[in-house]
């Protein structure tokens, strides 16, 4: 079993890699309303403009190297300016 500290500082690594967030490909976000770990959980906070985004396909987390850290196909009408959680939770499997 992994302790729970540990965890929390893997949640925290993580963290401080991701440096932005890409949406379908090309939409880059790097300023987060909120950048959290809680316990095991990266919570990351950020606002998508409907003018520029109106269907979300696809959410990478990349690094500052522009390295993709996390992808997932997704399928996210936005009909206004949304606020977007996303959590990263590290845990044992």
């Amino acid at each position: 079993m992994i302790a729970e500290h540990l965890l929390h500082d893997l949640a925290e690594y993580v963290g401080g890699r991701v440096a932005k967030v890409v949406l379908n490909g090309n939409y880059e976000i790097a300023e987060f309303q909120v950048k959290q770990v809680t316990d095991n959980v990266l919570a990351l906070n950020y606002l998508v403009p409907v003018s520029d985004v109106p269907l979300i396909t696809l959410i990478e987390l990349k690094d500052s190297a522009n390295k993709v850290l996390s992808s997932n196909e997704v399928n996210v009408p936005i009909a206004s300016d949304t606020m977007m959680l996303q959590t990263v939770e590290v845990k044992e499997v």
